[in-house]
């Protein structure tokens, strides 16, 4: 195997493809605890002999939809090459080619939720930056655009007027500060929480593990739960994950008091694998060959839940994930190292 780069282990292991040395040492830990081994397939910067077989083992792809922000604009190319190469040798990928062609299109997912029948955001894509003001013409503001390939809420801001859009325009453009890495941004209509939070509801080989509250009273949150892509409420351009809050000015004091003091993140007790949407949501995952993502959804006060958003290489945040093993639960994290153990040693390792 001298024409491949990546490192290789003597025996079968669980290989871990990723573009983001920060979000794995959880992961490592977890699997460590578990007493499952494992390699990193760390892109880019790599060399693929595309004669050669891969080796034995599963192959686990944590590659993200922001690889681009961090090293090379080109690592969704390489991705797609690498697990191109792994399926067609045979290899077992867990959230393969499929699954990152929707980890990487916010239409993909929209389109593919919608057909199985979840109420999702009103949304038009637009490619390229010159009909934006034009296509908002048909939203009533306030609404949003994001980045059809996202991460982090690349793109994601609200405009309160078609005028405000108007004067943000070339900022989508080639070379401006919110130009979007596919060419593609996506206006959408803002959906309003009935309370100040989203949730996000984690899924480990198909089955719900537990749904995560993200509390966004503070006018802003970040959709990824991970320390490692925390960023500052209110800031914009690339790596901003904002979104206003509706009726945030509608808090008393004491609410806004109550609000500053909550943690951003904690576990919704109430929402189990029972729960309708859980359900409908789990069986959608599994259709796609899903085995591991987060899904978020935001309720309204008219009693709707929105999903919109699929995150296929999901992180866990790690107050939530400490305060499950005190209530004597099996955080995410080591339950995808026993899932993945399962699925080595189901795969002959």
């Amino acid at each position: 195997m001298s024409g491949i780069s990546f490192p290789v282990a003597d025996r079968p292991v669980v290989y871990i493809i990723h573009d983001n040395p920060e979000w794995i040492p959880p992961f490592r830990d977890a699997f460590t605890a578990e007493g499952v081994e494992f390699v990193e397939w760390l892109l880019p910067d790599q060399v693929l002999d595309l004669s050669a077989l891969p080796p034995q083992g599963i192959f686990w792809s944590r590659l993200s939809a922001s690889s681009h922000t961090r090293t090379d604009p080109h690592v969704k190319e390489y991705g797609r090459a690498v697990l191109a190469w792994l399926e067609a040798s045979g290899r077992t990928v867990i959230n393969g080619a499929g699954v990152y062609e929707l980890e990487v299109s916010k239409v993909r997912q929209h389109r593919l939720l919608s057909q199985q029948g979840f109420r999702v955001p009103r949304t038009t894509a637009v490619f390229g930056h010159t009909g934006l003001v034009k296509a908002a013409e048909a939203f009533t503001p306030p609404f949003i655009t994001k980045h059809n390939q996202g991460g982090k809420g690349l793109g994601v801001r609200r405009f309160d007027s078609h005028a405000e859009l108007a004067e943000a325009a070339e900022d989508f453009a080639p070379g401006g500060d919110n130009e979007p890495i596919d060419g593609i941004t996506l206006i959408q209509e803002y959906v309003a929480p009935a309370q100040p939070f989203i949730t996000r509801a984690e899924f480990i080989g198909g089955a719900f593990h537990y749904a995560v509250k993200v509390d966004i009273s503070g006018g802003s949150f970040e959709l990824c739960p991970a320390d490692a892509c925390q960023v500052t409420p209110g800031q914009t351009g690339i790596a901003a994950a904002v979104c206003s809050v509706p009726d945030h000015d509608h808090h008393d004091d004491g609410q806004a008091a109550a609000a500053s003091s909550a943690p951003q993140f904690s576990r919704r007790e109430e929402i189990t694998d029972q729960t309708p949407l859980i359900q409908q949501l789990s069986e959608f995952l599994k259709s796609q060959n899903i085995g591991l993502a987060g899904v978020e959804f935001i309720e309204t006060a008219a009693g709707e839940q929105v999903v919109y958003d699929v995150n296929t290489n999901t992180n866990y945040n790690p107050a939530v994930e400490s305060s499950e093993l005190e209530a004597g639960r099996l955080p995410a994290t080591r339950r995808i190292a026993q899932f993945l153990g399962t699925v080595l040693s189901s795969d002959g390792a």
